[in-house]
């Protein structure tokens, strides 16, 4: 079930829920297009390249990893417009880990790439019943700033 919880008629507001009862195949391509809409109306258009990358390896980890591919999606913008946060709950409680042992291993990686283009993530086992959530946010850049090797620095311009 979709749960677009903004008012009518304030726009999209600041999240987005979705519980779904069979991922499949295909899910992760229809959850960027409501990611780069949502990121869009935040004007925040330039996460989309990982936070879209994050989400795909999320929800191919619950599609490999499930047996029943249920799952939850929850997609929040950060208070005063500082990013986005993506967390994605599922009901195995194995966390999440790197399996790749070989360097041409097709799978095993997803938690590095997730590591690699997010500014945090991390995952939570639930409390009330088997399952984690595992999460993880992408910080908006501020106008005038931006990354040099890794580091924030003032931009002028020029």
């Amino acid at each position: 079930m979709n749960h677009v919880t903004a008012q009518p008629g304030e726009g999209l507001g600041a999240r987005y829920g979705a519980t779904f009862p069979a991922l499949g195949e295909h899910s992760a391509r229809h959850l960027r297009r409501i990611l780069r809409l949502y990121l869009t109306a935040w004007a925040m258009d330039d996460l989309y390249d990982p936070a879209s990358l994050a989400l795909t390896e999320l929800i191919a980890n619950v599609v490999r990893h499930c047996p029943d591919r249920r799952a939850a999606v929850l997609i929040l913008r950060l208070p005063e417009g500082r990013g986005l946060r993506v967390e994605v709950t599922d009901p195995s409680s194995c966390p999440p880990l790197s399996t790749a042992v070989d360097e041409l291993a097709e799978g095993g990686r997803g938690v590095g790439i997730v590591d690699a283009v997010t500014d945090r993530w991390g995952w939570v086992p639930l409390t009330d019943r088997p399952g984690k959530t595992v999460w993880f946010e992408c910080d908006a850049k501020v106008a005038g700033q931006r990354e040099v090797n890794g580091e924030r620095t003032e931009w002028n311009g020029c």
